[in-house]
């Protein structure tokens, strides 16, 4: 009886399989993003694929363009707006140019940990923001993880909050970034992330700030002798897929997608956090010079960029911010 409820069990789980094969139709899929292959975004990437390829049979292809190939995130959002490309992951930060809300994600010192963010950006307010990306012509699939953004530099070691004073740093085309190191002292140079490399090698830009992964995988130890330990900025990804070729989806298709994302995303987060601190290990080895601001340091940091804080409220919103800040207060055992 029990190998016959087994067996029968099987056979239904292999026809609903079977339907939701016949279902889907042959379609390529265009995955854009900004760093290279090996980088946690890109693994990622692969990884929703390899599910996307073994959950339709092989019907959909994902095909990827990594190293901002099809251009920087401003370029590639247009384009997923107009349909030209299919999907893309950026720093959720970025699209504020869309929805305004999600320029909290960028605000300095917000999380203290990966697993408040995860809390956050999975829980009602990272949906919420999602969900209204389908005005701007985009669909929210989830939220990666870029981790903590630290401060490199090719001229002088940065131990003190008074260190970065002069020094031209690369930042994302945000304003709140632009505010933020120009709240510190230094003069913020806005640019897509293709043109990096070329202007650290070129010293048009003294530095930047990115993760340990990203500055490993873009090889900016060639380029840059000094690190500096700030986790300034956590950085959660945005998966986004443009809404006219979501729409072009049936629902089977669109479970495949969504599932494929789900599993992607516990994937990428694990790789992400297991590479961080090897990532950091590689660029000791690599020549850079790091250094850990004390906890006094940081907090002239902070108080830096406490008017940019406040400024940048006025323009993400203040209900928003309040409810974030609500949200991990409550994490954190707070009333």
């Amino acid at each position: 009886m029990q190998s016959f409820t087994r067996r029968t069990l099987f056979a239904a789980l292999a026809t609903v399989f079977a339907c939701t094969l016949a279902q889907a139709q042959e379609r390529t899929i265009k995955f854009a993003f900004q760093n290279q292959k090996g980088h946690p975004q890109a693994e990622g990437a692969q990884k929703f694929a390899d599910l996307v390829a073994a959950k339709s049979g092989g019907k959909i292809t994902v095909k990827l363009f990594p190293g901002g190939t099809l251009g920087g995130d401003l370029q590639t959002v247009s384009a997923l707006q107009g349909g030209t490309v299919e999907m893309t992951v950026l720093n959720a930060g970025i699209l504020s140019a869309q929805t305004k809300e999600f320029g909290v994600y960028d605000f300095p010192f917000l999380f203290a940990s990966p697993e408040e963010a995860d809390a956050i950006t999975d829980g009602p307010f990272g949906q919420k923001l999602l969900a209204k990306l389908s005005e701007k012509n985009l669909v929210g699939l989830g939220y990666w993880e870029l981790g903590f953004r630290n401060v490199t530099n090719s001229k002088r070691p940065i131990v003190k909050a008074e260190d970065i004073a002069g020094l031209k740093i690369r930042v994302i085309q945000s304003p709140i970034y632009i505010d933020m190191f120009n709240a510190l002292g230094a003069n913020a140079v806005p640019m897509p992330f293709p043109e990096l490399y070329p202007a650290l090698e070129q010293k048009a830009v003294d530095g930047q700030e990115n993760p340990f992964t990203t500055i490993r995988s873009s090889k900016f130890a060639e380029v840059q002798k000094y690190l500096t330990v700030t986790r300034h900025i956590y950085n959660p990804q945005a998966v986004i897929m443009s809404k006219k070729f979501h729409d072009s989806l049936s629902p089977a298709e669109k479970k495949i997608i969504a599932d494929a994302m789900g599993e992607a995303t516990t994937f990428q987060r694990g790789v992400s956090r297991v590479q961080a601190n090897v990532a950091l290990d590689d660029l000791r080895k690599a020549g850079m010079q790091v250094n850990e601001l004390v906890p006094a340091e940081l907090d002239k940091f902070r108080a830096k960029v406490k008017p940019v804080v406040e400024k940048q409220t006025e323009k993400v919103g203040a209900e928003a911010v309040k409810e974030v800040y609500a949200a991990l207060a409550k994490l954190r055992g707070g009333k």
